[in-house]
């Protein structure tokens, strides 16, 4: 398509396109000084180099595959371009009825923008191309004329596209093609934003609303860096002002009990990120925010609206309080990526991002600070499976300082210790790493949901935040382990760790024959809170999640209980329609040691008394792998394959991968075993997924009720890498359950001199020579030098104060965080710890 001077007049004329948009939504401007004007310029600047690289950066001849990759892509644009049919620009994307496709269309117009404005070394008929930026220009104009300008025909399908993607596009080739566009046709600028400004529906007058619940975190950034490039564009001081003083408030740490805005998206004292409000989304949003934010320094950099506040520093402990712990060997972890999981990018993949922004980061900080980043990148490329490949990179700017990272001195090493705890409490998530594997897992309760749905992704994600673990062995591919494939080929009510009733359940296309429930009559619509509360993202009705850390070693508990959802259904508060599912029961503990994750599980059971399923494990492998399944009964009889059997251990062992993981059958039914050959379409997860179809072997060691049965308690112990010799002596060794109840569940290893427990209910629990008082989480460690360490947490988050009494010789404190008392108290030490607005925070304190 190409429209002549004549034809793009007569769409936009030259006198009239200002005055294009309503006065109201007219852009504020600000009188600029020369200063202002000056910055404007360096904004555009920086953002040319942000995207399309510099002359000495694009020299380099690492940046040579990006720069071949921005140029091939354009081709294809520019080819799909003249072969567009009718109510096409691009070929084979309609436009009309579909806003993906309209987004899509403004992305190929930015692709090919920014071929025409990378500079190389290498000679290229696109670079400052006058006719292919035309091009550009006459598609911006087409589009806005048929299909973006009216306001009374747009909005349809995803709000997402209409306030935040098409408007990243549009943005990004205005600050690209500014002079080209100013000479071609000036109006148009000013006619596009007045546009972006009225799809700020979920905004205030054509701005952001810091009080909206759609211009939050990740999305707020996106928002804000467009209204920048926007103003940069216009010379509108005052719009660059707005924008970046409402970006900075997503550097604030996120305080649940004296919330901004009402915000609860953003990043938590304890590292934690939860976006859409209640959803642990590190690996998706996170990283979507880290990149946003790291770009807007870089285009902000030399210019007055540069925050004079240490920025990068925030920054910084994100990357080492919130992404490093749930980076793994290069690979991103399956407990924060959302409804994520279903797609078919990798871990791997997902990290690429995240390394960026630690790349651009690095070049902000000096010191120790500098060469920790710069040493966390080489440890990425050092131990990931999938080698990062730059070229993903959005700066070649990035791409070179990659480079010159991979070829410094500083030695590789994670931001994580090989033995480290994290307790992500304020999002539900655990997780615990040892040299060797890093074990993770996904809670949920009445501040955190328990899984994501949305878009047709994650179709079947009914278990992920009851209690789902992930086992990561060292040194393995992990596209082998998890990924999409986990989710495809495992069942969804077998996911490992998961307790779950033996039932069908229906995705929610199954249900309503749609992407969502529609009933705008009830105040269901595709993003309405009602959708978000009871479809896309419900919340668990327990108030216990949560757990203590003490050192590198810690605890988790949660009790199972029904959705939101099911409890609005039975009071008669959602429509005859709407299909809810009701939960399993069980109080479990997980207890994070050195060699073991040792798993209780009591109350375990269904009130409506159907047959449930407690999975020990899943694991999937290779078709051609060569996996083996030996264990012992608990008569000392070897035993190997497959079934029913009173198992006191198993070793499942994969020899062609090299890995091996023992379970410990302490109590319990008797476990069933299986290993089977799955094939099913990536496409029952996700439905954008391709069709083909995915093979595997699946498996899994679970624990099954029949129908009826009277609540069970179950322990197990999980032994990443152990020999069989390690396996069939763990119940005979230093582990001891002390109790298994729904009110409380401790364990004690001799070896280690520690007594880990959880308590639930109100009362007093003895555990040992411990006493605690209410539900609590707690650690006690007993050294041979004769310290006694503990720590304590409120997993309700609702709690005052939590009293313990240590049995013995009274002990004074050595150490203690603020909030910790310790008293004598007959017969012992009496140790009240303040727990009032910790949200579910370890406090610590050491005795002698």
């Amino acid at each position: 398509m190409h429209l002549s001077r004549r034809a793009l007049l007569s769409v936009f004329p030259a006198a009239a396109l200002p005055s294009a948009a309503p006065a109201s939504a007219a852009p504020r401007r600000a009188r600029a000084s020369a200063d202002a004007v000056s910055d404007h310029a360096a904004l555009l600047r920086n953002t040319a180099a942000v995207f399309a690289g510099t002359a000495e950066s694009n020299a380099r001849p690492e940046v040579a595959p990006k720069l071949a990759s921005i140029e091939s892509t354009a081709r294809a644009r520019l080819a799909a371009m003249d072969d567009a049919g009718p109510g096409e620009l691009f070929k084979g994307v309609p436009l009309g009825t579909s806003d993906p496709n309209l987004s899509r269309s403004f992305q190929y117009l930015y692709e090919i923008a920014l071929a025409t404005c990378t500079p190389g070394p290498a000679a290229s008929w696109l670079r400052d191309d006058p006719a292919t930026r035309r091009r550009v220009v006459d598609g911006l104009v087409h589009l806005h004329e048929r299909y973006y300008g009216d306001q009374s025909k747009g909005y349809y399908g995803n709000w997402f596209t209409w306030e935040i993607g098409i408007s990243t596009h549009v943005s990004r080739i205005l600050a690209l093609l500014k002079d080209h566009i100013t000479a071609l046709a000036p109006g148009l600028p000013t006619t596009y934003v007045a546009s972006m400004d009225a799809y700020l529906r979920n905004g205030e007058h054509g701005d952001v609303d810091l009080d909206s619940r759609f211009h939050t975190g990740a999305n707020l950034a996106d928002i804000t860096t467009n209204r920048i490039l926007q103003g940069a564009v216009l010379g509108d001081d005052a719009r660059i002002r707005k924008a970046v003083a409402d970006q900075l408030t997503v550097f604030a740490t996120i305080d649940p009990y004296d919330l901004r805005h009402g915000v609860t998206d953003g990043f938590y004292a304890d590292g934690s990120f939860v976006q859409h409000a209640s959803v642990a989304y590190t690996g998706s949003y996170g990283k979507g925010l880290l990149t946003r934010v790291v770009q807007t320094v870089k285009i902000l950099d030399g210019t007055a609206y540069a925050p004079g506040d240490d920025l990068t520093g925030t920054v910084r402990r994100w990357v080492t309080d919130g992404f490093a712990p749930v980076i793994f060997e290069g690979w991103m972890m399956e407990i924060v990526k959302g409804r994520g999981v279903s797609r078919t990018i990798t871990g791997y993949s997902d990290v690429a991002a995240v390394v960026e922004a630690v790349v651009d980061l690095s070049s902000y900080a000096t010191g120790a600070d500098a060469d920790a980043l710069a040493a966390y990148v080489k440890h990425v490329h050092r131990s990931s499976k999938a080698p990062l490949d730059p070229t993903g990179f959005v700066s070649p700017v990035s791409i070179a300082r990659h480079a010159d990272i991979l070829a410094s001195p500083v030695p590789p090493k994670d931001l994580t210790p090989a033995a480290h705890h994290t307790a992500f409490n304020a999002m539900d998530r655990t997780v615990h790493r040892r040299p060797g594997y890093a074990f993770a897992l996904a809670r949920s309760s009445a501040r955190i949901s328990k899984y994501e749905y949305m878009s047709g992704e994650n179709l079947m994600p009914w278990f992920q935040g009851d209690g789902a673990h992930y086992l990561y062995l060292s040194g393995e591919d992990q596209t082998g382990a998890y990924g999409v494939d986990y989710y495809t080929a495992v069942s969804p009510y077998r996911l490992a760790g998961v307790t779950a009733p033996v039932e069908s359940r229906r995705t929610v296309p199954e249900l309503y024959g749609g992407l969502w429930y529609d009933n705008p009559a009830r105040g269901f619509t595709a993003s309405s809170q009602s959708q978000n509360t009871y479809v896309y993202f419900p919340r668990a009705t327990n108030s216990f999640s949560g757990g203590a850390r003490l050192g590198a070693y810690g605890t988790a508990g949660m009790v199972l209980a029904d959705d939101v959802p099911w409890t609005a259904k039975q009071t008669g508060a959602l429509p005859d329609d709407f299909v809810a599912y009701r939960g399993a029961r069980a109080t479990k503990s997980w207890f994070l040691l050195d060699d073991e994750i040792v798993v209780l599980a009591a109350g375990v059971g269904d009130p409506a008394g159907r047959a449930v399923t407690t999975t020990v494990d899943a694991r999937i492998a290779a078709p051609s792998d060569t996996v083996t399944l030996t264990g012992g009964l608990h008569d000392g009889t070897p035993w190997s394959g497959t079934g029913t059997a009173p198992l006191a251990w198993l070793r499942y062992a994969n020899t062609t991968r090299g890995t091996a993981i023992g379970y410990a059958l302490l109590d319990g039914p008797d476990p069933t075993a299986a290993l089977e050959s799955v094939t099913r379409s990536r496409r029952v997860v996700r439905q954008a997924n391709p069709a083909a179809p995915v093979t595997k072997q699946v498996f899994t060691l679970s624990l099954d009720l029949p129908a009826g049965a009277p609540p069970a308690a179950m322990a197990y112990a999980i032994l990443p890498g152990a020999t069989a010799r390690r396996t069939a002596s763990c119940a005979a060794g230093p582990l001891t359950v002390l109790t298994n109840t729904p009110e409380a569940q401790a364990v004690k290893h001799a070896h280690l001199g520690l007594v880990a427990a959880n308590t639930f209910a109100p009362g007093t629990h003895q555990v040992e020579r411990l006493t605690v008082d209410g539900p609590a989480s707690v650690l006690v460690r007993r050294t041979p030098d004769g310290t006694t360490a503990l720590a304590v947490s409120d997993p309700t988050t609702e709690r005052r104060t939590i009293t313990l009494t240590l049995h013995g010789r009274t002990l004074r404190p050595v150490s203690a965080d603020q909030g910790v008392r310790v008293t004598p108290a007959p017969g012992g030490t009496r140790v009240e710890v303040t727990t009032h607005r910790a949200y579910g925070r370890s406090f610590g304190a050491t005795l002698r």
